[in-house]
């Protein structure tokens, strides 16, 4: 008797639990296979039961409002008969989950994952709008502590009701310098919580929020806004600050100070002569003996070595019979000069005599190796071929090639690297390793960006790059993660083939449709 009651009641339950009419329900494959035909951005809520889908089936259809006209929702019983059949087909299961239902995306006719976010109204209207885009901020845990704010309403209320000092983040999902910034900014938050409260607005790039814009003068991201009573009261600046920075800052808000610009090395003391594109030629003609550094103001390295490179000057100078001279080229700055030498990393050390260049001199780094060179200038050791010289499986690119290059790869691994940097050499063989593995897979690509190189400045900075090696994943051309695994090749190859697997899955549920 209470199992007939139970049925008699079901239907009723789940009619009035006012599920959108523009949710449609699945009853069998020809469904499915006619669904994925004719829309190209579908969700399938996939239930144990239809009591089960009543929760999800009320957010579901406030989402399928919010989406309307961009995207699908459907749902499948997989407990009743020709749902279970369905599910069987397709291998989904459910009942396999803890909250007995599972979601999953079809694009352009075909499976393209899981949804394994956040199971919110705003996170499940973002997916649909962009699947292949980043998680809201507001879903990572770490970032509990801030405000986030959608609306311009939302943000006229914060400052209306808000006692304590309150600092406002304007970011753009897509700006890079924001998601550097974010893991400090969302630390400060919980640091400072109680006493200050940190808060950030997304997506304010958007035409609607043109007045925002003007009013706080916002014409990059981030831009972070300090906040009293309701009035910005000064703009903070410091975008590569810690938790602390940003801690000590609002205890204390005012302009941002820059430091005072580093003396140029040309315009010191220096017992180096510094040279530029119109003096060179001219210079080393009047001198046999010329070792030349071409080095960039902003390179740590070359900063390292400067005081020996300095010392070695001053001692050859000592000599009676000065065996040559130490000279200095700002190759940022003599930029003709960096291009016809081939100028490509820093420090570069070359070597010309007689008017002429006759070495390149690697692992000179020292006053004393420096010295001892000079006093018997002879022919260094053939410098192996650069990792792009080599016959490999990787792809060498160049920032202008980049993401074109990167939009036909399902996955594609990029390491962005310098040629100096000790840890690239040493990941360098294992990556390649892995790669010579997927030769043959034409969806796959391990790929490099040589950041040392002019034209792949500006592309280092965009994708992030803080120090060498980064390994980024990206999924035609979008980036998805910073790859933290280790960094051999079995960890490398791991990596992909666990993609790899992801995609037969999904494979599999094609073929099946």
């Amino acid at each position: 008797m209470l199992l007939f009651t139970f049925l008699v009641t079901l239907p009723a339950c789940l009619s009035s639990m006012k599920v959108s009419p523009l949710i449609e329900k699945i009853s069998d494959h020809k469904d499915l296979k006619k669904l994925l035909r004719t829309r190209n951005n579908v969700l399938v809520l996939y239930a144990k039961s239809a009591l089960v889908a009543e929760h999800q089936l009320k957010l579901l259809s406030d989402v399928a409002e919010a989406v309307k006209g961009r995207s699908t929702i459907s749902w499948l019983d997989c407990g009743d008969t020709e749902g279970r059949k369905l599910c069987k087909k397709l291998k989904v299961d459910p009942s396999s989950k803890p909250s007995g239902v599972e979601l999953l995306h079809y694009k352009d006719g075909t499976y393209h994952t899981e949804y394994n976010r956040a199971e919110t109204f705003k996170s499940i209207v973002a997916f649909l709008r962009d699947p292949e885009g980043a998680p809201l901020w507001e879903e990572d845990p770490n970032a509990k502590d801030i405000v986030h704010l959608d609306t311009e309403k939302e943000f006229r209320r914060l400052l209306k009701k808000e006692e304590r000092p309150l600092l406002v983040m304007f970011y753009a999902p897509w700006c890079g310098a924001c998601k550097r910034m974010m893991p400090a900014y969302q630390q400060a938050a919980t640091d400072l919580k109680g006493t200050y409260v940190l808060a950030g607005m997304n997506n304010v790039h958007l035409p609607e929020y043109d007045r925002i814009k003007e009013e706080f003068s916002i014409k990059a991201y981030p831009t972070i806004c300090y906040f009293e009573k309701g009035k910005c009261q000064v703009q903070f600046e410091n975008y590569g600050a810690t938790a602390k920075d940003i801690a000590d800052w609002i205890k204390n808000p005012r302009p941002y100070q820059p430091e005072a610009p580093e003396v140029p090395w040309a315009e010191q003391d220096s017992s180096v002569y510094h040279l530029t594109d119109k003096d060179f030629d001219q210079f080393v003609k009047e001198h046999t003996s010329v070792m030349v550094m071409f080095h960039a103001p902003w390179c740590g390295h070359c900063k390292k070595m400067k005081p020996e490179y300095e010392q070695a000057a001053e001692v050859l100078q000592s000599y009676e019979d000065r065996p040559g001279v130490l000279a200095a080229v700002d190759a940022t700055a003599s930029k003709a000069l960096a291009e016809k030498f081939h100028i490509s990393g820093f420090p570069t050390l070359k070597y010309f005599e007689n008017g002429a260049e006759k070495y390149t001199l690697p692992h000179l780094r020292t006053q004393k190796k420096i010295v001892d060179w000079m006093l018997n200038p002879e022919a260094p050791l053939p410098p192996e071929p650069a990792w792009e010289e080599k016959q490999t499986s990787i792809i060498h690119l160049i920032g202008e090639d980049f993401r074109e290059f990167l939009k036909k790869k399902r996955h594609s691994l990029v390491m962005f690297y310098a040629p100096w940097c000790p840890h690239c050499k040493n990941a360098i063989p294992d990556f390649t390793s892995a790669a010579d593995g997927f030769k043959e897979d034409r969806k796959i690509a391990y790929a490099a960006v040589d950041c040392t190189k002019e034209q792949n400045r500006d592309l280092c900075k965009q994708e992030g790059v803080e120090g060498y090696p980064t390994v980024n994943y990206y999924n035609y051309g979008k980036f998805v993660e910073k790859y933290l695994g280790e960094r051999s090749e079995s960890d490398f190859t791991g990596f992909m083939r666990s993609l790899r697997e992801k995609d037969h899955g999904k494979g599999k549920r094609k073929d099946e449709l």
